[in-house]
């Protein structure tokens, strides 16, 4: 559309902008245009170009006019739902909306529903909907699983989908895509539109945001937002010695905290939580200026993400350090810097975090990449010049996955009764499942019915029936409101509540500084300890002692009357023994023991605290910029954006082995401590890494090779045993053969296979975590799921949930896909180096083998005591 025909907005919306001293941009008029001629659609533009406002313009000017012509005394209606990935996006974007709609005086209903929303405000909202509704994809197929849904529903005319490409490519996108189907029957004059800043699939997620029908497939129209500023984007250069191993960043945190001084706000990215909490303690530990730091990840309690949130939108905070809960559209206008703590693991990702400095269109955007080692050096760069180049990653569109089928078929069933041929129609109109085969979905509802066939005698798999009627429903009220409990495609490991027990005293937490010492600081009101003062208590424990907790502790009686600070996940605590002290939630605590789902904790001024870490939330190196980082290794002339360390490690491994070479797979064997050992790089990430590893292991012992065990990260996997392996046929040993008979093999008795079996079984509902006042502990879900795995593998090898099962294996903890796409990539071109010694590129994935189970600061400290020898060796 030429812009002289994009249409002009109604006198008091032009006047808003015009008293801002702003014009409309071309493609928020572009979205008035989509919407007045009813089309769906998908906008593209960089952050602060107005991306969000133009998603919600259309229904602002609609609600506009309805709130005009029905007065104080309109019906309550739900017009527009918002949904996004992140609880913090849709408060942020709640605040923000409210600037525009009180400045131009309309009178509207704008309100958030998340998983912290109370229970109360839940049921007025489905009494009296509000004019704009901003939610998360469980809430919505929350509704999907209420009675009165279709009634909630009926008036909606515009479906924002926020962050898209955030969510079309997993199991969550599967969800929404069906609860989008669902809401298309409900409100069949509702159009989509989706909203994003990094989408690579322009012309899938165009479809995936459109309604299918029939062979041919729908897309949502494209609206594109003129280009911004390019980034500045820039990697830290440290004056320490570069870590050859860990993930901690500790050599860099002095001259990240010098970048936090000079900065106006800034937002330190990290990727993982345990990294969060550890960076918070250690920025606490040097902050000598007092400066107001806080610390924000998705295991705290909603109260204190809360706080910190209104922190930083009042502009109080100088800094936060924070995992991906943040990463996402949230718009902080202070905000100036942002550092992100080890390699973004993708350019989109890079992207989307530096994209919250300087929100403005007009204003380039300024990150610092800070590598916790050497590998993540060569990663930063990969990426910075990614986004240099405009080039985005992304993981790819793909079928709907059938555990999250199952979930809501259950949904609907809970609802309401629905006939058979009618929910496969609409199932179908959901893109991820628009090819879906009529006998798997009938397997489908007869595993929802029945549990299938090697449990069909089991009472307890019996959850949806028919009626007289013909139509499918739940069992009764009891199977419902479980399955409303256990809504959502997020499977993290069993969690605990951390709480506080009555009467604790508040004490500073302190951790060494660097170079030795302690520091035992008070921290200002800023710190998130401070601002986690005042929360309700929770209500006090009446039970009594317990002999035992199940975990070996003999816990008292404690009274768990304090705040509650978040969540651990239960196998950590298992580790723990009364007394012990650990860090969480930005302060040093005493675990006192478990009662029921409770982990009691008390104050502590202790030192060398452990840092739990959690299970989930660890992001894989995309495969595009392994592709660029195996590019730069072997080509030296790219070498000069490199710090002297790492040039001369490389320069180090080129004279002492040989570099990888892109289509080609170098592998070295060299003897050390009476074993032998064989080191490969992939650069295919840690989990296809570990695949890698289990499969070559069977093979080695077939070929008499004696193997004994074998350690990855994400370059690289290392294979010890008893015999040399240099004189295998290297070509047969990495043959794409293996991904045949031995992964079938392998497979079948895999650990981690009966792992995505479990998480399969969680999400299609066979195994409940959350029952009505309990909740079952890692143990119980573990037990259930591995004695049904038993039952099908030998019973029914061909169960639907085994099916879902061997696809997820495909992209996710074992990463067979990928896999599979690296050997067909080499395709037996193998660089094999015979050494006498380790290699320096080696180095790295030799410091991971036999390290201790021990977390934060403490690993990388082991990993650099044992990588003297190692260091010396490779290096003569």
């Amino acid at each position: 559309m030429r812009h002289a025909d994009l249409p002009v907005l109604p006198d008091r919306f032009e006047a808003w902008f015009a008293s801002r001293g702003w014009a409309p941009r071309a493609h928020q008029r572009a979205m008035v245009a989509a919407a007045r001629a009813g089309e769906h659609a998908l906008l593209i533009a960089p952050t602060g170009g107005g991306k969000t406002l133009g998603g919600f313009l259309p229904s602002l000017i609609e609600l506009a006019e309805i709130a005009e012509a029905g007065g104080k005394q309109r019906p309550h209606r739900l017009h527009t739902l918002y949904v996004s990935p992140l609880k913090a996006l849709s408060q942020d974007v709640a605040r923000n909306l409210t600037t525009p709609v009180e400045e131009m005086g309309l009178d509207l209903r704008i309100e958030t529903r998340t998983g912290d929303t109370p229970q109360s405000k839940r049921q007025r909202q489905r009494q009296s909907p509000p004019d704009i509704l901003l939610t998360t994809p469980e809430q919505l197929a929350l509704f999907c699983a209420q009675a009165n849904g279709a009634a909630f529903f009926e008036h909606l005319r515009t479906i924002i989908i926020d962050e898209v490409h955030a969510l079309a490519s997993g199991k969550r996108g599967d969800l929404l895509s069906l609860g989008l189907a669902t809401l298309s029957r409900y409100a069949p004059q509702a159009r989509r539109v989706g909203l994003s800043a990094t989408v690579k699939d322009e012309m899938g997620h165009a479809r995936w945001l459109s309604p299918q029908s029939g062979e041919a497939s729908s897309f949502a129209r494209i609206i594109r937002g003129a280009a911004g500023a390019d980034p500045e984007v820039s990697i830290l250069e440290t004056s320490e010695r570069i870590p050859w191993a860990g993930h901690t960043g500790r050599h860099a945190l002095p001259e990240v905290y010098e970048l936090i001084k000079g900065a106006k706000t800034a937002l330190i990215f990290v990727n993982t939580r345990a990294q969060a909490e550890f960076t918070f303690q250690m920025l606490w530990s040097i902050n000598e200026d007092g400066l107001a730091i806080a610390l924000h990840h998705g295991s705290l309690s909603a109260e204190q993400r809360r706080k910190v949130e209104s922190a930083m939108a009042a502009g109080k905070l100088k800094a936060v350090v924070c995992t991906s809960t943040l990463d996402l559209g949230i718009d902080w206008g202070d905000v100036d810097l942002v550092i992100q703590m080890g390699a973004p693991k993708g350019s989109s990702r890079l992207l989307q975090r530096l994209g919250r400095a300087n929100h403005r269109l007009d204003a380039p955007s300024r990150a610092i990449l800070a590598p916790t080692n050497r590998f993540e050096h060569l990663e930063c760069q990969a990426a910075r010049d990614a986004v240099a180049e405009h080039r985005l990653d992304g993981e790819p569109l793909r079928a709907g996955a059938l555990d999250a089928l199952a979930q809501h078929v259950m949904g609907r069933a809970c609802g309401e009764a629905f006939e058979v041929d009618a929910l496969y129609y609409e199932v179908r109109c959901a893109a991820p499942y628009a090819e879906l085969d009529r006998e798997i979905f009938d397997r489908i509802i007869d595993f929802v019915a029945t549990g299938g066939y090697a449990l069909g005698g089991y009472d307890r798999f019996k959850r949806i029936v028919t009626g007289k009627d013909g139509l499918w429903r739940a069992r009764n009220r009891d199977v419902a409101q479980r399955h409303r409990m256990n809504i959502g495609v997020i499977i993290e490991s069993p969690m605990l509540d951390v709480r506080l027990v009555r009467g604790g005293k508040r004490k500073p937490a302190s951790l060494p500084a660097r170079g030795g010492g302690a520091s035992g600081r008070l921290r200002p009101d800023y710190s998130l300890a401070a601002l986690s003062r005042g929360l309700a208590p929770a209500s006090v424990s009446k039970s009594g002692a317990a002999p035992a907790d199940g975990r070996g502790h003999r816990t008292p009686l404690l009274r768990a009357g304090g705040p509650r600070l978040g969540q651990v996940e239960e196998w950590f605590a298992d580790q723990l023994s009364p007394g012990d002290t650990f860090i969480f939630a930005g302060q040093m605590l005493r675990f006192e023991g478990v009662q029921e789902t409770d982990c009691l904790v008390s104050r502590s001024s202790a030192e060398d605290p452990k840092v739990p870490s959690w299970q989930g939330g660890k992001f894989p190196l995309s495969t595009y910029l392994a592709e660029r980082v195996r590019e730069m290794v072997h080509t030296p002339g790219r070498w000069d954006a490199l710090p002297a360390q790492v040039r001369d490690w490389l320069a180090m491994q080129q004279k002492k082995s040989r570099l990888p070479a892109p289509q080609r797979l170098l592998v070295e064997t060299f003897p050390r401590a009476a074993k032998h050992y064989l080191v490969c790089y992939p650069f295919e990430g840690r989990l296809a890494h570990q695949t890698l590893g289990m499969l070559l292991t069977r093979r080695l012992e077939r070929l008499g090779k004696r193997p004994l065990g074998f350690v990855a990260n994400e370059y690289a996997l290392s294979v010890w045993g008893l015999e040399d392996m240099g004189d295998v046929d290297m070509a047969a040993l990495f043959s794409e053969d293996m991904m045949g008979d031995d992964l079938d093999a392998w497979l079948a008795e895999s650990d981690l296979m009966k792992r995505t079996f479990r998480n399969c079984a969680v999400i299609a509902g066979l195994i409940e975590r959350r029952y009505p006042g309990q909740e079952k502990s890692g143990r119980q879900v573990n037990f259930s799921a591995d004695l049904i795995y038993d039952v099908l593998r030998q019973h029914e090898p061909d169960h639907i949930l085994l099916k879902a099962a061997w696809a997820d294996a495909a992209t996710g903890l074992l990463d067979v896909r990928r896999l599979s796409d690296a050997l067909a990539r080499i395709g037996g071109r193998i660089d094999l180096e015979r050494l006498a010694q380790v290699s320096p590129l080696a180095v790295p994935v030799m410091m991971e083998i036999g390290r201790e189970a021990v977390h934060g600061d403490a690993r990388d400290a082991l990993l650099e005591e044992a990588s003297g020898d190692l260091i010396a060796e490779a290096m003569a």
